[in-house]
């Protein structure tokens, strides 16, 4: 545990922090899942907002986050 002032308000605000990244990172993976399983548009491009949103706040590196929505565009291909 931290001593110091500065060190407890920074373990406060790591845990916000940890628990606000968590919830983005769930939601994306999960909007991912769904629609590699039922590739509809919405779907498709529910997950591509949540991923875009990912690498917004630094979960992800933007050249993975373009990856994934690329493949996730080539579902919409496939299924039309």
């Amino acid at each position: 545990m931290p001593l110091l002032k500065h060190a407890k308000k920074k373990l406060r605000q790591d845990k916000k922090r940890t628990l606000a990244n968590k919830q983005v990172k769930v939601l994306y993976k999960s909007l991912v899942k769904k629609a590699k399983e039922d590739p509809t548009t919405t779907a498709i491009s529910q997950a591509t907002s949540a991923i875009d949103k990912a690498a917004k706040h630094n979960l992800m590196h933007e050249n993975k986050a373009a990856r994934m929505k690329s493949s996730l565009s080539k579902l919409t291909k496939e299924s039309v």
